[in-house]
């Protein structure tokens, strides 16, 4: 397991940006698949965007697609989520997962997990 930490999350209007970032610790970072998770409330956690360890590949729920961008430096132990376009559906809790040598978006294979940070955009 790595230890991740989130920050980046605020409130912005609708149409406006956030830039999430998560760092990583106590692990190998560049050997780490990496992904975005939210959750508002009443409902499960839902897959947002997925980083395999080199950054040569990624994925996007169709719901982001276009508007958001994951990227990584392993050199500083980081994952970004660019999100861009925002709307009032993006409103979540918004969670940074680790999983070692994977790249999907099965959330029952990630078992690194950042606490969590707020996004909440409005009208």
């Amino acid at each position: 397991q790595v230890r991740l930490v989130e920050s980046g999350g605020g409130l912005v209007q609708a149409g406006g940006s956030l830039r999430l970032s998560c760092v990583a610790s106590g692990g190998t970072f560049n050997i780490y698949g990496m992904g975005w998770f939210r959750q508002t409330p009443g409902k499960e956690r839902e897959f947002v965007a997925v980083i395999d360890w080199t950054g040569a590949r990624t994925g996007y729920a169709d719901s982001v697609k276009g508007r958001f961008t994951i990227s990584r430096d392993n050199a500083k132990n980081t994952v970004y989520l660019q999100m861009n376009s925002l709307k009032p559906e993006d409103t979540a809790v918004y969670y940074c997962a680790g999983a070692r040598l994977f790249f999907g978006l099965n959330i029952k294979n990630y078992d690194s997990w950042g606490q969590g940070t707020q996004v909440t955009v409005s009208s």
